[in-house]
């Protein structure tokens, strides 16, 4: 699987683990709403303390966690091209070139770096701390309100589970396609970038057929057994929330609310 760690399941016996789906989800998502709240570092610096101690209480490695965070640079490095490029404000700091790089270039980067950084620590922990079923029950309760006004729970906790879960898979089958060509004689790591290019686009067909067979195999294996889309279902697994997924709500949002205060205070 390389690199990428989203939607990996650790099977780990620890307190993160056998919190209920729910309260992770509702947490997840109190905390990234407190990190687009303006806090300042300090705010950042909270923030980040406690999503490394959710880590660590989670018995999981931070080495897991910044494999996540590689496939991100490319795009880390080109945001910063282009707010050095865009933005004119503030203190120059240093000049490269014809290119006078800004005091307020710098902070917006990185402003957006740790952002970014920070949401990938929190979704990465709730998705390798969450087997795909118990995500798939979690979503469909959280969205079981709104059946009143028809929205289908069922089947976007369903489409949730299935795109999280296939990730990590087409992940696999591009870099075996990528072995596959490279034994072919296909060299994708050297040459000029315009071959580079279409030898990375090379991947895209071979790519989409595998996707659309799996999808076809899961469709099948469903129809086979029986799934209907719409028609009431029992549940052999009922969720039922304990005292430490109260805390745990309780805890992000005294955190959201803190950030909300940091802002108005600055």
């Amino acid at each position: 699987m390389g690199n990428f760690t989203l939607g990996r399941y650790l099977p780990l016996d620890s307190p993160i683990h056998r919190m209920d789906p729910r309260a992770k989800i509702m947490g997840m998502l109190l905390m990234l709403i407190a990190i687009f709240i303006p806090s300042g570092w300090i705010g950042y610096g909270i923030i980040f303390v406690c999503a490394a101690g959710t880590i660590l209480l989670a018995r999981l490695q931070f080495g897991f966690i910044l494999k996540s965070m590689r496939p991100m640079m490319i795009m880390m490095i080109f945001l910063f091209i282009i707010n050095c490029l865009v933005i004119h404000t503030g203190e120059p700091l240093f000049v490269i070139g014809p290119v006078i790089i800004y005091r307020d270039a710098i902070f917006q980067t990185l402003y957006i770096v740790v952002r970014l950084l920070l949401m990938i620590m929190i979704t990465t922990c709730l998705t390798a701390t969450t087997k795909p079923l118990d995500m798939t029950l979690g979503i469909e309760d959280l969205l079981k309100p709104f059946e009143k006004i028809h929205v289908p729970a069922h089947e976007i906790a369903m489409l949730i589970s299935i795109a999280l879960r296939f990730i990590p898979d087409l992940i696999e089958e591009t870099q075996r396609i990528i072995k596959a060509q490279e034994s072919r004689g296909v060299d994708m790591k050297e040459g000029k970038m315009q071959e580079r290019i279409m030898a990375i686009l090379s991947l895209i067909v071979p790519l989409f057929v595998s996707a659309f067979q799996r999808a076809e195999d899961l469709a099948n294996a469903m129809e086979a057994r029986g799934y209907a889309p719409g028609e009431k279902r029992t549940r052999y697994k009922v969720l039922k929330m304990a005292g430490r997924d109260y805390t745990l709500l309780v805890c992000c949002t005294a955190m959201l609310a803190g950030m909300i205060w940091l802002s108005r205070m600055s």
